[in-house]
């Protein structure tokens, strides 16, 4: 049996049996992940390497940048299968990506 939350299982085990239990980054990280077909190859409740650490897929939105409420308020079909060093390299991207904040605005709070 695999590993999984003890909140919300329902919903964890829905996106995680789409997903056959493997990482569903197709390059949103910055790896075109080429050796493994354009998709992670971590998996959930393995190993990352011989020595490596044990690698737990989280249900999280397309969108790295989605708010806790948002991600709340998804079905399981809008959610997707990640591990977290895919997810935190995908919204790391996504943030690098944003626009820059107006120039006007830049001294809104100066003194």
């Amino acid at each position: 049996m695999k590993s999984q939350p003890i909140v919300g299982a329902a919903v964890f085990n829905a996106v995680m049996d789409a997903a056959g239990y493997r990482c569903q980054c197709g390059g949103r990280c910055g790896n075109p992940h080429s050796r493994d077909g354009g998709r992670c190859p971590r998996e959930h409740d393995h190993y990352t390497s011989k020595h490596g650490r044990r690698v737990r897929l989280m249900a999280a939105p397309v969108d790295p940048l989605a708010t806790d409420l948002t991600a709340a308020r998804l079905p399981a079909s809008e959610l997707r299968a990640w591990c977290p060093d895919c997810h935190t390299a995908a919204a790391r991207l996504a943030r690098k990506r944003l626009p820059a904040a107006p120039k006007d605005q830049c001294g809104l709070f100066d003194l």
